[in-house]
C-alpha cells in the first residue's frame, strides 16, 4: 500500500478497546463515556481486519486500546494473530498500562510477542496515583518485571508534563538503564476534551533533551523500529533513549502507519478528521476482495501530516476524540 506521497503503509495499530483501568489527566476525562459494547468489533472481525491488511502489506501490528488486556478475551486474538508471524507479518506488538502484565506475560510470550511498550510516567507512587487516577504503581512494576522475566523486551513509554515530571527524567532513564528497558518521552498530544489547560501541560522535549544532556551521554542512533520515536544512545548505559515529537519536530514525512479503532473505523493520520468505515463494509459482505478495496480507497486519501498544535489562541483540542478512542 503506497499513500499519495509515496509512502509504504506497513504498520497497524489496532485499538481493541476504547475501555482502559486507568484515567491518565493528559488522555481522558475522569468521567468518561464508554462506546456501547454492540459498537465494538468482536475478536473475529478484528483477526479479519488485521489479516486483510497483513495481505496488503502490513508488517508490524501492534494492539492498543484504551488498555488491550482489559479486553474480555483479548488472548483469543493474541494468538490468533501470533500465528501470522513468518507469514506477512513480521512484529506483533503490544501498547500496555502494564496493570495486567503479572497475569499476561507469560501468555504473551508465548503467542510470539517479543517487545512491549508499557506506560510510565513517573516512579513516584504518590504522583503516579494522582496522575493515573486509578493506577497503582507497585501492580505496575510488578507486571513489569514479569514481563522481563518472561524474556519480553520493555520500552517505557512516558508524556513528558510540565510541572508533573519534567524533572524525574534522570531517575527514570537510570531506572531504565539498571533493568535494560528503553524509555521514550512523548509530547503530549491535543486530542479530545480533557479537565485543564493543554498549553499548562505542554513541555517541549528539545528542552527535556537539552537538561538530560547535561548529565547522559546521547548520541543520535541509527536504531529504528517503524514507530515515530527518534533515537539517541546512552553511554552510561547501553540502553536508548526515544522522542517523539508531534509538535516541536513532527514525524509525518516519514509516516507509515494507520489506526484502527475498537468500532472498525480506520483514522489514516492520529491528527486529522477523515476516516473510513470499514465495519460497515465487513458487515455488509463476506468477500476480503471488496474489504481490501475498501482498505486502498482509504490509504488513498492518508493526509501529508496532522494539525497538532498547542498554543494560547487555540482553546479546543485539534480533534475531539480522545487517544483512547483513536488508540494509544
Amino acid at each position: 500500500m503506497i499513500d499519495p506521497f509515496g509512502r509504504s503503509i506497513t504498520y497497524l495499530r489496532i485499538s481493541v478497546t476504547d475501555r482502559c483501568d486507568f484515567r491518565c489527566v493528559y488522555c481522558m476525562a475522569e468521567d468518561m463515556s464508554f462506546l456501547p459494547k454492540r459498537d465494538l468489533l468482536s475478536l473475529e472481525e478484528l483477526e479479519r481486519l488485521a489479516v486483510a491488511f497483513i495481505r496488503l502489506g502490513v508488517r508490524k501490528l501492534r494492539l492498543t486500546g484504551g488498555e488491550p488486556l482489559v479486553r474480555r478475551g483479548v488472548m483469543a486474538l493474541v494468538n490468533r494473530l501470533g500465528l501470522q508471524i513468518g507469514h506477512g507479518l513480521d512484529e506483533l506488538t503490544l501498547t500496555t498500562n502494564g496493570s495486567q502484565l503479572a497475569r499476561y506475560a507469560d501468555e504473551l510470550a508465548a503467542a510470539g510477542v517479543r517487545r512491549l511498550n508499557v506506560s510510565i510516567d513517573t516512579l513516584d507512587e504518590a504522583k503516579f496515583a494522582s496522575i493515573t487516577r486509578w493506577g497503582r504503581l507497585p501492580q505496575v512494576i510488578e507486571g513489569v518485571m514479569a514481563a522481563k522475566q518472561a524474556g519480553l523486551r520493555i520500552k517505557i513509554n512516558a508524556v513528558a508534563l510540565k510541572g508533573v515530571n519534567e524533572h524525574e527524567f534522570d531517575t527514570m532513564l537510570a531506572w531504565c538503564g539498571e533493568h535494560g528497558f528503553d524509555l521514550c518521552l512523548i509530547e503530549t498530544m491535543p486530542l479530545g476534551e480533557i479537565e485543564g489547560d493543554r498549553m499548562d501541560q505542554y513541555l517541549p522535549l528539545s528542552v527535556v533533551r537539552q537538561r538530560l544532556a547535561a548529565n547522559w551521554t546521547l548520541t543520535p542512533s541509527t536504531y529504528a523500529t517503524g514507530g515515530p520515536a527518534r533515537y539517541f544512545d546512552i553511554a552510561e548505559t547501553g540502553t536508548r533513549l526515544g522522542l517523539i515529537t508531534p509538535l516541536t519536530h513532527n514525524f509525518c514525512e516519514s509516516c507509515n502507519r494507520v489506526r484502527l479503532t475498537c468500532t472498525g473505523t480506520l483514522y489514516m493520520c492520529l491528527g486529522q478528521d477523515d476516516a473510513a468505515d470499514l465495519r460497515g463494509v465487513m458487515r455488509a459482505s463476506d468477500n476480503d476482495q471488496i474489504l481490501e478495496d475498501a482498505i486502498r480507497a482509504a490509504i488513498a486519501r492518508k493526509p501529508k501530516g496532522h494539525d497538532f498544535v498547542i498554543d494560547r489562541t487555540r482553546s479546543g483540542p485539534a480533534v475531539a476524540r480522545h487517544m483512547s478512542v483513536t488508540g494509544g
